[in-house]
């Protein structure tokens, strides 16, 4: 599952940064991507909630440093 999630969330961030070129790892930081800010990370955490129909709370999100930090919450999220 976390390969195809991983890929499913790099489709989401192509499409909220706008550019095809973007390859997502786990250990990728919002430093790592060209116009990832507060704005955008936030447009794509709406992405990632709509496209896997779940929602995540503040303390979700509070300890994301990474895209790994991130496939980890939208697994434990799916298991409930």
């Amino acid at each position: 599952m976390a390969q195809n999630t991983l890929e499913r969330v790099q489709e989401i961030a192509r499409t909220v940064f706008g550019s095809n070129d973007i390859v997502l790892t786990e250990e990728t930081t919002a430093a790592d991507v060209d116009g990832w800010d507060s704005i955008s990370h936030m447009q794509l955490i709406m992405s990632v909630e709509k496209a896997f129909g779940m929602r995540f709370s503040a303390s979700d999100l509070a300890g994301l440093a990474n895209v790994g930090d991130l496939l980890e919450v939208v697994a434990a999220k799916a298991k409930h």
